[in-house]
């Protein structure tokens, strides 16, 4: 199936295609016609099968028919609650690069930082709002947040909000939102608990599980460095200095991360660009075609302008910074080691990141080897590693199965 035969719209259709998206993911094929229905969805899905764009291409597809014209006052009518802020960032990330060429506006509040940008932009007016609850209710309460127009909520990641305590956010936010609306509940798990919360916020819905990734190629080799966060530009332009590595993929978490490690590359001597969604269609469509013919020996890009990268012969793949949710470590190096050919993926791993590092071994089933042979070791203290690893085991990655 391609994005075509789910009868999205033009402009949506352009924007994936500049994404480089070809073919949708089997939960984007199974819960995009049931969003664009107006059904209220219960999905069991992780981060990392291609779960927001299984509902925000459709909720912009949604608003688009039934504003067409967007020249009434700006109200929020959609909401997307998630626990994390990183994980609020990546989704208002996803809504930029879908609905770049539609007029709705979006913006995302979370808690740790100053208040007072955000207010601004909902003054400004927002059709789409993402946020974590404690900010969200905390906004509401200031009379900055006004949820009566709403036509959709989504509660992403729902057993983490309950692990992290946000239950009783999310209770009372269910009775600041109107009872008419679309609701979609995610959760990558389906204990009682949370089946007994979606009950209190979805009618009659579907329902989709969705097996994630959790497996790696055995032709990648894979390896840990341990290493403080102030030396990763360090050792990466150390290892570099390998004339082996042809080509080489590094992620960072940020668009902002990503062009100051392609600067410091380059004012050390390596060919390199840097490729995220600030950067006009030309210039990425430039830059992917430098580093495939090997003009450019080293790309930097985040996760979402990663997602159309397709080659063949990929040296390397690194994690300058450690991703937060561990399926996204198991898609980044899934872009070495293709079509039979061995491939390389190492990790820079500082102190911040250790319970990254655990949640990703727990996932793939097998113990990263560390490398402690290098000239930047990590100064602070690191738990013990074990360097023999195991059999990864294998998985059905990306079945589905969908319930009336």
């Amino acid at each position: 199936m391609t994005f075509e035969q789910l009868d999205l719209i033009e402009p949506i259709l352009n924007a994936l295609t500049r994404e480089g998206y070809k073919v949708p993911t089997p939960i984007q094929e199974t819960a995009i016609p049931i969003v664009l229905n107006h059904k209220d969805l219960l999905g069991c899905a992780q981060t990392g099968t291609g779960k927001t764009a299984a509902f925000a291409i459709p909720i912009l597809q949604n608003l688009h028919k039934k504003y067409p014209n967007q020249k009434q006052h700006r109200t929020v009518k959609v909401l997307i609650v998630t626990p994390t802020r990183e994980l609020a960032i990546q989704i208002d990330e996803s809504f930029n690069s879908y609905g770049r060429n539609l007029p709705f506006r979006h913006t995302v509040i979370f808690g740790g930082v100053n208040q007072n940008p955000q207010i601004n932009a909902l003054k400004a007016g927002v059709d789409i709002l993402i946020a974590t609850p404690g900010r969200l209710l905390d906004l509401q309460q200031q009379g900055f947040v006004h949820l009566q127009h709403l036509d959709v909520f989504v509660l992403d990641e729902a057993d983490r909000m309950l692990d992290m305590g946000f239950i009783h956010d999310v209770k009372r936010l269910i009775r600041l939102i109107p009872e008419k609306r679309q609701s979609l509940f995610f959760s990558a798990t389906m204990p009682d608990t949370i089946r007994t919360l979606a009950a209190s916020i979805l009618r009659s819905p579907e329902e989709v599980h969705v097996t994630p990734v959790s497996s790696t190629a055995e032709t990648i080799e894979q390896a840990v460095y341990l290493v403080d966060a102030g030396n990763k530009r360090d050792l990466l332009l150390h290892l570099l200095e390998d004339k082996d590595i042809a080509t080489a993929l590094v992620f960072t978490r940020t668009k902002h991360g990503a062009d100051k490690v392609q600067r410091y590359l380059s004012k050390g001597g390596i060919k390199a660009e840097a490729i995220h969604g600030n950067k006009s269609q030309n210039a990425r469509q430039r830059a992917l075609s430098n580093f495939k013919d090997r003009t450019t020996r080293v790309l930097v890009a985040t996760d979402i302008a990663a997602r159309g990268i397709d080659i063949d012969e990929l040296n390397l793949v690194v994690n300058y910074e450690l991703p937060n949710i561990p399926e996204t470590y198991v898609h980044r190096i899934g872009r070495t080691g293709r079509a039979g050919l061995d491939g390389k993926a190492i990790s820079f791993c500082d102190t911040e990141e250790k319970p990254y590092l655990k949640d990703i071994q727990k996932l793939i089933r097998i113990q990263i080897p560390v490398i402690s042979d290098h000239p930047y070791p990590a100064t602070a203290a690191v738990p013990e590693i074990r360097k023999n690893p195991s059999r990864p085991a294998r998985s059905s990655a990306g079945r589905v199965v969908r319930k009336k």
